[in-house]
Formats: structure tokens, sequence, C-alpha cells
């Protein structure tokens, strides 16, 4: 991705007339499934007019997230396209704070206060290092309570994403990876030699190490520490799966 388009769609997002969702306040006792299918994210059940089937995943997040509800929070969002998932987690966690991440943010089509949208490759660390510098943190500050990933599901951009990120989370704060396992269903994203996420998850899991040019040993030996357990879920369909890792106190 190079500066220029990435230029080109910030310009294109700049100019785009948003749906602001600020003054939709009717969400207070709604379910996180109702939340969202409103926003239509496949993340739903089911979702938009025609009951699209979507991952599934409500029951998950609910079960893993709900203790944040109420609370003063920041959460990361790495792959938001149009912004709808932001916009449910906006309305689920009324007290968060949104910073979302994606190499295309002319398709984001919402707008809150509580929503910050940043473009970028997510690979590329220069470009995260600047990131960090406009929310004023430094890359080892503890600021977010959940991270999701929902990026391109490419191993390479899973893998540098949790290295780079992983320790930008609170203590018992969650990160989040949806479609996993994507790359063991499409060879296109299974772009490096690599053991698969499913096999690093129960690697960590099982404290056993793992080769690897991205996730080193000493980082390893760290998320030993660091991670208390990790569950992995089926979804709807055949190629929906989600991970939960939780962080130590």
């Amino acid at each position: 991705m190079n500066f220029f388009s990435l230029y080109k769609r910030k310009f294109l997002y700049e100019i785009k007339k948003k749906i602001n969702i600020d003054a939709e306040t009717d969400f207070k006792n709604k379910k996180l499934e109702h939340i969202f299918s409103h926003y239509c994210t496949d993340k739903a059940s089911t979702y938009n007019q025609n009951r699209k089937k979507g991952h599934g995943f409500t029951k998950y997040y609910e079960d893993h997230l709900s203790k944040y509800k109420n609370k003063k929070i920041n959460i990361l969002e790495i792959g938001s396209y149009s912004g709808a998932s932001a916009a449910a987690f906006s309305k689920y966690f009324p007290e968060s704070t949104i910073y979302c991440l994606d190499v295309n943010i002319s398709n984001f089509k919402y707008y809150s206060k509580k929503i910050n949208v940043f473009g970028l490759d997510i690979s590329q660390k220069k470009m995260i290092n600047k990131f960090y510098s406009k929310i004023k943190i430094t890359e080892s500050d503890k600021f977010f309570d959940i991270i999701i990933d929902d990026g391109s599901h490419k191993l390479s951009d899973i893998l540098i994403a949790f290295k780079y990120l992983f320790k930008n989370l609170n203590n018992n704060g969650v990160y989040v990876i949806e479609d996993f396992k994507f790359p063991n269903y499409f060879d296109h994203l299974k772009d490096i030699k690599h053991v698969k996420i499913d096999t690093l998850i129960n690697n960590l899991n099982k404290k056993i190490f793992f080769e690897s040019k991205i996730i080193d040993k000493n980082f390893q030996i760290e998320l030993h520490q660091l991670i208390r357990k990790i569950r992995t879920y089926k979804g709807n369909s055949e190629h929906s799966d989600i991970a939960f890792m939780e962080k130590n106190v």
C-alpha cells in the first residue's frame, strides 16, 4: 500500500457525508445482537433487511466483554471497513472511546465523537508508530482494554498486529481475533511460511515454544506469563472462528 493510495482514501473519507449516530439514543436496554443487526455488521447471527446470515459471534462477545458494559474503556479495532461494528460497540459500551484502523477508510460511513478513524497498513511499523503519536501513547504503553483484529485475515498481518499491539493491552484486557482460521481455509491468506494461528493458540495455551521469526522466543516467554487463557469458538458457518485472549492482571 503506497502513500498516495492512503492519502487519496483519507481525502475521500474526509469529504464523505457520514451518518451521525450520536443522536441515536434508543439502545440503552438493547441486547448486543439487536445492536449488531441494526448497524448491519456480520458479527450478528443475522443482519440487514434480508436477514442475511452472519458469523454469529454475539454470544461470545457478550460472554467475554460484558464486564466492560458501563465502564470507561478504550477499544482498538483493526479492520473497520464501513464502521458498522464500531458503531454497534459505541452503543453497547456507552462509556467507550473507539479507535479504528483500516487500510481503506473511504468505506467508513458513520460518525460519532466517540469513534476515531485512522488509515494505515497494519504491516507497516512506521505507520503504527505514527498512530501512537497521534493518540499520544508510546509503543509500550498499556492503553486499550479491548483489541479486536478483524483485518485482512492474512497470516502475516494477524501475526504482525499481535506482535506490535498486544503489549498495548491493559492488564485484564481482552485481545480478539476474528476468523483466525481463514489462512487454513484460503490458501492466498497463508502468505508466509509460519505456524497457523490455531497452532499458535494451542502452543500458547500449553506453553509450548514454536519456531517463528515474528513471535520470537523472548516474546513467547512473555506471552506465557501474560496470557491467562485463550478460548476459541465456532460461529454460524464452517469458516467462522473467533478467539479471545485474556491478559493477566
